[in-house]
């Protein structure tokens, strides 16, 4: 049987601030579409490389615990990157929780 539901991304601009999990390295950046499973988000110029990690996102409504799945050079000198949605651990919803506001 073919499965005929699709999840598609909507446009979503938004101010965004990502969350290196392993450094707490914070790059603020751009979302461009969202998903209930992932986000399409726009790098600056020099944003450093970010595949394969664990993220937060936090674009003005929206958190996300997220993998990113892929980095897209693009013309401008900017990045486009893939993330998809994680589960939230205990672990990451504590740090959300002793760093909201910092």
């Amino acid at each position: 049987m073919e499965e005929r539901r699709k999840i598609n991304r909507v446009k979503y601009p938004s101010n965004t601030v990502i969350v290196v999990c392993d450094t707490q390295e914070k790059i603020y950046c751009r979302t461009e579409n969202v998903s209930p499973l992932g986000m399409g988000i726009r790098l600056p110029a020099g944003a450093p490389k970010i595949e394969g990690m664990d993220v937060i996102v936090v674009a003005e409504t929206l958190i996300m615990y997220a993998d990113v799945l892929r980095e897209d050079p693009q013309d401008d000198g900017t990045t486009m990157i893939g993330v998809q949605a994680r589960k939230f651990t205990p672990e990451v919803l504590q740090y959300l929780f002793d760093h909201v506001g910092d």
